[in-house]
């Protein structure tokens, strides 16, 4: 059966995944994001609906003070006698920590506080409190078997990279931690998951970096503790020595098996656009590939690269009508859908739902500071388009628009302002430590903002009116070094006080144009 990668497109790095009563269920990494740690679920593993976060409370997760890329990184999602736990770490805070549910979906904000705490719609259950595991590193894995739980790291000591203990779910204590890989090629190997198959027990890492060496190798085992024996065949996917492959950087994989006994492996990836050098700007996304077994090895999509059209033996039909299109026609009076996310921890107070649409109070921040005034959306398709219809009467200084965000310091705004006492559309790029406003158009009361991309340019409006264009290329990894990929959304800041004016998203448009490879 044909399906498309990525199969979670956009900013989807770290995937883990794991089935329970015939569904499977998805959870990346989310960074500086909140809510942290999104979640999806699907019965074919080709179609994906989101269904909440994991860490939608402070008391679960802290990335006030996160730097951009920081955060929440490489969760695990288990099921196990009946309850789904999910094991990651924040590197802004106190490290790792495990949190539990019955029911994946958790909770949902809803309402007129968009993202408050205290206006939620319950479902069967909530993601728990942390439960912390002292332990150095990063990339946590849980391992269960029987009464035992193994908890599997990557420790941040080169000579000692990924190490394991004995865990107690309930208390996060730790028993003696020992040594049980220490690299195929790469001393700083990272990403452990355990796997148990006819009585062998399998260990699936990462090496590489997270870029274009990026490699899964695989070791075996009579015994979850070891000792690990490396696969002949390693590393078991990589497209390291294709630079001008458009799918590079596959690796950080997670292994499960369907109800039919086949074996799949999700991993990150990312798509190249452009002329040499080549680079990208959506983000490390989730890929999907067959695994079939030889000699009691795993052989990923039959020994060939991951492809953007594959085929495999998916456990459930694809659902009708599914293309590449992806359009969200949003008026807020429902409150923020679960698509929505902020960058760091937001003053509820900003941020109003309603009849009137997405209420905006703009803060002193601009979108270069931490706690500015903002909420998107990742961009998911090289060609897209996103509009917001904004009402705004700005006062002095005050500004409102619709933002293309990779970090603090790599954006571009399309957006109201007072200029010269006018109200005036104007197009701000910052790349680096540069910032230049590259347009500027009068406009009225109620004005419609849009940005559209292809591949390798963004183009901002005003009421249909080009102001000026930007190249993706500067909000891609290879320029920000981050982790994280870009998101579009509108934004709100008095530029060094506080706006005296709401700002009303009346309507926000999100829509990708198909084509055959997927941009």
């Amino acid at each position: 059966m044909q399906y498309e990668n990525p199969v979670l497109p956009g900013f989807h790095p770290d995937p883990t995944i794991c089935r329970a009563d015939g569904t499977f269920y998805l959870a990346t990494s989310s960074f500086e994001y909140v809510p942290g740690v999104p979640l999806y679920r699907s019965e074919n593993l080709a179609d994906w609906e989101p269904i909440g976060h994991a860490l939608t409370r402070e008391s679960q997760l802290s990335v006030h003070d996160a730097g951009a890329s920081a955060g929440i990184y490489a969760p695990t999602l288990r099921h196990h006698d009946g309850t789904f736990y999910l094991v990651t770490t924040n590197v802004s805070g106190d490290g790792h920590f495990v949190v539990t549910a019955d029911d994946p979906a958790g909770v949902r904000a809803s309402g007129a506080s968009a993202g408050s705490e205290d206006d939620r719609i319950e479902s069967s259950s909530e993601w728990s409190d942390p439960t912390w595991v002292d332990a150095p590193g990063i990339d946590p894995d849980l391992f269960f078997e029987g009464d035992t739980c193994y908890f599997t790291y990557h420790s941040g000591d080169p000579e000692n990279p990924i190490r394991q203990a004995e865990l107690d779910v309930e208390t996060g204590e730790l028993g003696d931690a020992h040594t049980i890989w220490t690299g195929f090629r790469d001393p700083y190997v990272e990403a452990p998951h355990i796997y148990e198959r006819d009585g062998t027990y399998y260990l699936i890492l990462a090496e590489g970096g997270t870029h274009a060496g990026h490699m899964v190798v695989a070791a075996r085992a009579d015994d979850p503790t070891g000792p690990y024996e490396g696969c002949p065949d390693n590393p078991v996917l990589t497209h390291w020595g294709r630079p001008r492959e458009d799918i590079r950087a596959t690796g950080h994989a997670d292994f499960v098996q369907d109800g039919n006994g086949e074996w799949w492996l999700v991993c990150l990836g990312i798509r190249q656009v452009g002329p040499w050098p080549r680079f990208h700007h959506l983000g490390r996304e989730t890929f999907l590939a067959p695994v079939s077994w030889e000699d009691g090895w795993p052989v990923v999509n039959g020994g060939d690269p991951i492809t953007a059209e594959m085929d495999g033996p998916l456990p459930g039909e694809r659902r009708t009508g599914e293309t590449a299109l992806e359009r969200t026609d949003t008026t807020f009076a429902d409150g923020l859908g679960v698509e929505w996310q902020f960058r760091r921890h937001p003053d509820h107070e900003r941020y109003e739902t309603g009849p009137e649409g997405l209420r905006l109070h703009g803060g002193p921040e601009t979108l270069d500071e931490p706690g500015a005034t903002f909420v998107g959306r990742r961009q998911t398709a090289f060609d897209c388009r996103a509009e917001a219809t904004l009402a705004f009467d700005p006062g002095a200084g005050e500004e409102a628009g619709l933002a293309v965000v990779a970090d603090d310091r790599h954006q571009y705004q399309v957006g109201v302002t007072r200029h010269d006492g006018r109200r005036e559309a104007l197009v701000r790029l910052r790349i680096g430590d540069a910032t230049e406003v590259v347009g500027r158009a009068p406009v009225g009361a109620t004005t419609d903002l849009t940005v559209t991309a292809d591949a390798e340019t963004y183009r901002f409006l005003a009421d249909g009116e080009e102001l000026g264009s930007a190249a993706t290329r500067y909000v891609a990894t290879e320029v920000t070094a981050g982790f994280t990929g870009v998101v579009l959304g509108p934004y709100a800041t008095g530029r060094g006080t506080t706006c005296e004016t709401a700002a009303a998203v009346e309507r926000f448009v999100y829509e990708s144009r198909a084509s055959p490879d997927r941009r």
